[in-house]
């Protein structure tokens, strides 16, 4: 129905006719002359309707609304000296219509498709017309490329591409499954899977040493901007492997990807940080490095103090943390602003210093001595306009509420630098992390996770085992993570202990996975890579609902289609399911 696509015709065309096919996507009537872009995914090209061309085209055009799906022929031509659009690829020519057909109508629009940002309800309601726009269709174009790009990559490094089941066990360890009923096997259930992890190691045991796969995940949690029910992850492991080669492969295919959505190369290697110091400098393990304003530690500096709350911490072993905002001079209401907003963040008070005419101005001062100002104004190399935010108490509350308040001073005061890519990897996590929750040890990435050394050298101390593990940041936001993972029984065995698994539970769980490890399981690990996540900060998207065709709202529903919904009765028969409750 076409010769070509409408964002194909060039000056090269100018002369033949052609035959294209499309959507109304403006329409002009100067009287005379009626003029149309016609657009399809690739771009939109100027048709012309003329009466002197063709009268019967030229009257019939005035029955041709917005978004009207329409077949053209006629010939290309130049356009007129000076009324060229150099802001479209098709912008030097145009089609004057010697015949075209009406192949569907279009009723009313709810919103105008070239016109200001609709309501995002109304554009995921109505997502095959957002799909329309230009801005729109430009970010699902990429997404297809980052996909080809990632596949190209992999398979030139030797990666064999495999599909795992959606339909899985429940597993423990990690966010709540979405639970599919079995209707042949009546009170059994599956889950739909977190992530392929389970079966990515049972293909390493099987001896495809490089598995990867663009793979659907689905957890039941809670949703934010940047997660959603089901989401899409480059998985990878490979086998006989060490941190290192997971970590050089991994860098290798973000710069391809990065030269494919943003056009230039990435400068490699990525930098690494460890958890302790990504901890201390800035109080969370994806810190944003697009601006420059680390937490400093001064409790040296106030070891003797006779100032109660900073002798109180020091005393009790906690921390004396500040950040410097250089150069600001704050007014009074700004720096009270600062203290009501860590006091809600949890902080028990922010103390405030500033320079001035190159001495220090603060309530506190006053407590403070001649020796520990002047250190601080040393140490932290301060002039005048600078402000130091202080904070005094046990350390991980310390780093937790400044590690936030850094990130509402940089957003406040337009420290973070727009439009630059900061990638940093975190590595040396802990093992263990311990729940509040559960009030118990838990894996901090996932029970497969290997030590640092044998676990089999617990000495009852969880916070010193150190993981194989690894996390990708970006812009303060983990776009991947991995780990070398535990490849023999024994060894996997004892981790499931110290998580409070018992060995009946442990094989109940993962009993297929335990004897694969007894057939000659190689050394292993890998990466899961968030494709969504990656899409919106290469592109400069605030929310992973933009770089999905068919995302689900906060609350987890689907505007398009309705879902989730009610099941007929005569289905639930079926599966042997009574609702229960207000939902029956």
């Amino acid at each position: 129905m076409r010769d070509k696509q409408c964002g194909a015709v060039s000056r090269d065309d100018i002369g033949s006719t052609l035959t294209l096919s499309g959507w109304v996507f403006r329409r002009r009537d100067h009287g005379g002359l009626i003029f149309i872009d016609l657009r399809d995914v690739t771009g939109i090209v100027q048709v012309v309707f003329s009466p002197e061309i063709s009268s019967d085209a030229h009257e019939k055009a005035g029955d041709i609304k917005q978004e009207f799906v329409i077949t053209i022929t006629g010939k290309v031509r130049k356009r007129p000296e000076g009324s060229e659009n150099p802001n479209v690829p098709t912008g030097e020519v145009e089609i004057y219509v010697d015949s075209f057909q009406i192949l569907n109508t279009c009723k009313p629009l709810p919103f105008q498709l070239d016109e200001e940002e609709p309501s995002e309800a109304f554009r995921l309601k109505y997502r095959y017309l957002d799909m329309r726009r230009p801005e729109i269709r430009k970010v699902f174009i990429e997404r297809s490329r980052a996909y080809k790009v990632t596949r190209d990559y992999l398979a030139s490094r030797g990666f064999l591409e495999f599909e795992t089941p959606f339909l899985t066990k429940s597993t423990p360890e990690g966010a709540r499954d979405f639970i599919v009923p079995s209707r042949l096997n009546a009170g059994n259930f599956y889950a739909l899977p977190q992530s392929p992890q389970l079966f990515k190691q049972i293909l390493m045991i099987g001896g495809f040493d490089k598995y990867f796969q663009i793979v659907r995940c689905f957890r039941d949690e809670d949703l934010r901007a940047d997660r959603q029910p089901e989401f899409t992850q480059v998985d990878i492991e490979m086998s006989f492997v060490d941190v290192d080669d997971v970590l050089d492969l991994c860098e290798g295919l973000m710069s391809a990807l990065y030269l494919g959505l943003r056009g230039e190369p990435l400068p490699l290697p990525i930098p690494r940080m460890s958890f302790g110091e990504a901890m201390e400098l800035y109080g969370n393990d994806k810190p944003d490095l697009r601006f420059d304003l680390p937490m400093v530690e001064i409790t040296h500096i106030f070891k003797d103090t006779e100032f109660g709350v900073f002798r109180k911490t020091v005393e009790d072993g906690g921390a004396i943390k500040c950040l410097v905002l250089k150069g600001k001079t704050l007014t009074r209401k700004d720096l009270d602003t600062s203290v009501e907003i860590t006091k809600e963040m949890g902080a028990g008070g922010l103390i405030w210093i500033r320079k001035e005419a190159g001495s220090l101005k603060s309530p506190v001062v006053k407590y403070l001595k001649d020796g520990e100002m002047s250190l601080m104004d040393e140490q932290l190399c301060l002039s005048d306009g600078d402000v130091v935010f202080i904070m005094s108490d046990e350390r991980s509350k310390v780093n937790d509420v400044m590690g936030r308040f850094r990130l509402y001073l940089g957003d406040k005061y337009d420290l973070i630098q727009k439009g630059r890519f900061k990638f940093l990897w975190i590595v040396d996590f802990p093992l263990f992390e311990y729940s509040e929750e559960e009030k118990r040890y838990v894996a901090r990435h996932h029970p497969f996770t290997s030590p640092r050394g044998s676990i089999k050298d617990f000495s009852g101390d969880y916070g010193a085992f150190k993981a194989r593990a690894y996390d990708l940041v970006l812009n303060g936001v983990e776009i991947g993570g991995g780990s070398i993972r535990i490849h023999r029984k024994d060894e996997q065995m004892e981790m499931f202990k110290l998580l409070g698994h018992k060995e009946e539970d442990a094989a109940e769980k993962f009993g297929f996975l335990l004897e694969a490890l007894e057939m000659g399981a190689p050394p292993h690990g890998g990466i899961a890579l968030g494709f969504d996540r990656i899409l919106m900060m290469l592109l400069g998207l605030e929310s992973i609902r933009d770089v999905i065709p068919f995302p689900k709202t906060q609350k987890g529903t689907c505007l398009l289609s309705g879902a989730p919904s009610k099941i007929p009765q005569r289905q639930l028969n079926e599966l042997r399911i009574r609702v229960t409750g207000e939902q029956q």
